[in-house]
């Protein structure tokens, strides 16, 4: 069940896991603690293309920010009671801090856009600085 469209931040605590559907479709997996005071626990997946990129630059310990629709997810635990989930079905992952690839130490390279849509690309032609009534 979908309840709304959510940006957060937070650390990951274990490592990306990468797997297929059974039409060869890569998703991408892992948990994100977005309150370290409190270790609240979500459930981050990702699809696609995206996937790829995520499994490969994202690791346990980076701070990243993860924009899509959060859901519920409930399944039985060993004992019969019903566990309710949060998880978020990511649309764009971007990571804010953590291990550099390439070592860099200036701030853009440790900020990383990990996936890019063509909508900002859309957005930029829409409206014309002369068309702005103020």
């Amino acid at each position: 069940m979908t309840l709304a469209k959510i940006f957060v931040t937070g650390k990951v605590v274990k490592n990306p896991e990468k797997r297929f559907t059974q039409n060869d479709l890569p998703i991408t997996t892992f948990t994100l603690d977005v309150n370290p005071q409190d270790e609240s626990l979500v459930r981050v997946f990702i699809m696609g293309n995206a996937a790829n990129t995520v499994e490969q630059t994202v690791k346990e310990g980076d701070s990243v920010l993860v924009e899509g629709r959060l859901q519920t997810n409930t399944f039985k635990t060993s004992n019969g009671r019903d566990k309710k989930v949060f998880e978020i079905n990511a649309s764009t992952v971007e990571k804010i801090s953590g291990t550099s690839s390439a070592g860099a130490s200036s701030a853009s390279a440790q900020k990383e856009n990990l996936v890019q849509f063509a909508t900002e690309e859309i957005s930029q032609d829409l409206i014309d600085e002369d068309e702005i009534p103020f």
